[in-house]
């Protein structure tokens, strides 16, 4: 494990990413991070992440007691706090507001297709906790049916979770994660993603080991029949769910942005 100065460093060099990006705006976010100590680091309250300076961030001892730091330590403390508890294997929490992931979960629309062979291997799939209000034990309690067998996930009507073994891959999960969404949004408002097979699926999963990805994590929703894409030929493509009024909406407003839809009445 790294040294806590180096810890203070990567998770300032990730408030940073994450300002630069817009993943968050204003003093939305936080991110955490577990030293060999066992104490966590945090962003604190009420401070915009690309002004975060290492002199800001706060240590707290496992319990949520603060032992060093100016400031007072993050609103969504407690979350980060619950995820520790729950998985001894991750050091480091992002939370933030990335635009597009956090659109599907305002939508209740999990990332959960088979569709993306990275996305498949590295992250699976990325489920929807009820909503709770935010900085509230209900919040932290929310991710406890999810957060042992995923890495990645969704806030409802909030934003987004990750983890990992630092502060850095964590950081990683959430940029495939609003990639991987900004992907599947644009293939919604062209008709549907082409999920793979379950053949094609089952040979990404196979990998996942030669990769070194944990045991336990689950996997997108396989589809049913080991059937071709559903759209080899081109064309509009149904989509699954019962999503499809929802995509029809997004597209008329789009359109409507553009110039290019109906005029209005």
């Amino acid at each position: 494990m790294k040294a806590l100065h180096e810890i203070r460093r990567d998770i300032v060099a990730v408030c940073r990413a994450i300002d630069r990006r817009e993943y968050v705006g204003g003093r939305d976010g936080n991110i955490s991070a577990r030293t060999g100590a066992g104490t966590i680091v945090i962003t604190p309250a009420a401070l915009r992440k690309g002004d975060v300076e290492v002199d800001d961030l706060v240590v707290l001892a496992p319990d949520g007691r603060q032992i060093a730091g100016r400031r007072r330590a993050s609103s969504e403390t407690g979350m980060h706090l619950r995820i520790y508890e729950l998985r001894p294997d991750v050091n480091a929490v992002v939370h933030a507001h990335p635009p597009v992931s956090t659109g599907f979960a305002a939508a209740g629309i999990e990332l959960n297709e088979c569709v993306l062979p990275e996305v498949i291997v590295g992250l699976g799939r990325v489920p929807i906790t009820p909503y709770a209000t935010p900085g509230t034990d209900e919040l932290s309690r929310s991710l406890d049916s999810v957060v042992a067998s995923h890495d990645a996930i969704l806030l409802q009507n909030h934003g987004a979770v990750t983890v990992g073994e630092d502060v850095l891959l964590a950081h990683q999960r959430m940029e495939t994660l609003e990639h991987s969404a900004r992907i599947l949004l644009v293939a919604r408002l062209l008709g549907g993603a082409n999920p793979l097979t379950v053949s094609q699926v089952g040979e990404l999963l196979d990998a996942r080991s030669r990769y070194g990805v944990r045991a336990g994590l689950a996997a997108c929703d396989w589809a049913a029949p080991d059937a071709p894409p559903r759209n080899p030929g081109g064309g509009a493509v149904a989509t699954s769910r019962g999503d499809d009024a929802l995509v029809e909406r997004i597209v008329m407003r789009v359109l409507d942005r553009l110039g290019d839809g109906p005029e209005r009445a």
